[in-house]
């Protein structure tokens, strides 16, 4: 009998929590309350690209696809881990190289999702998780790109420290890769699981926050 667990790849959202430099800071304040009019409500104001989120090419091309115009099976399918960092993590600023993700080739099809793993998530909240993180070479963001994988998340932050020039190589108009930011608990995974990423529907918007999960599969008797 084969069995499915949900493991969540999502930091959750909280007041006050660190921020990417120069985005809007988070605010998660009660606005009413059961005690005040019979029911708890909150007032929320954030970047659409607070925690762990997606990019659409919008983001970095005004004439690209906003989260609108993005299919749905974009988001949604069969992926792949590349972890690397087995069992531990990599390095503060760890160049993340083409040679590092060669061994792992066979994951980046034309149209897969893959998430790779540095073992960075366990910084999230701290300032540091924003500046120190191990980052894509241009070199690797190209040999990516030019595989045309359909996603490709990540527990850092940012893809790379030249975060202008791998956004343009990534999410060009010709590749319009799915960049997925953030993620959390990737030492849980297996390496095959299905991906949910749904974002937020923001009419001709440029990114959202999204409650990450994958769907494993377990044997059992």
């Amino acid at each position: 009998v084969r069995m499915t667990r949900l493991i969540d790849l999502s930091h959750p959202l909280e007041h006050g929590q660190p921020n990417f430099p120069g985005d809007p800071e988070i605010s998660v304040v009660v606005h009413n309350t059961v005690a005040s009019i019979g029911y708890n409500i909150t007032r929320i104001s954030m970047s659409s690209h607070q925690g762990t989120h997606l990019d659409a090419p919008y983001h970095f091309y005004d004439d690209g696809r906003t989260l609108d115009a993005m299919p749905l099976d974009w988001f949604i399918g069969p992926a792949t881990l590349v972890d690397l960092a087995p069992g531990g993590a990599l390095p503060p600023r760890t160049p993340l190289t083409v040679d590092m993700f060669e061994p792992h080739a066979e994951a980046f099809q034309p149209g897969a999702r893959v998430i790779y793993r540095t073992g960075w998530s366990r910084m999230f909240g701290t300032k540091e998780f924003f500046c120190d993180y191990p980052t894509l070479t241009l070199e690797a963001a190209r040999w990516i790109a030019n595989r045309r994988i359909r996603l490709l998340g990540m527990d850092t932050p940012t893809p790379s420290t030249d975060w202008k020039e791998c956004h343009l190589i990534l999410l060009a108009p010709d590749v319009e890769i799915v960049i997925v930011e953030g993620l959390n608990n990737l030492e849980q995974l297996p390496k095959r699981f299905r991906l949910i990423a749904l974002p937020l529907n923001i009419k001709g918007r440029d990114g959202s926050p999204i409650r990450a999960v994958a769907e494993v599969e377990d044997s059992a008797s």
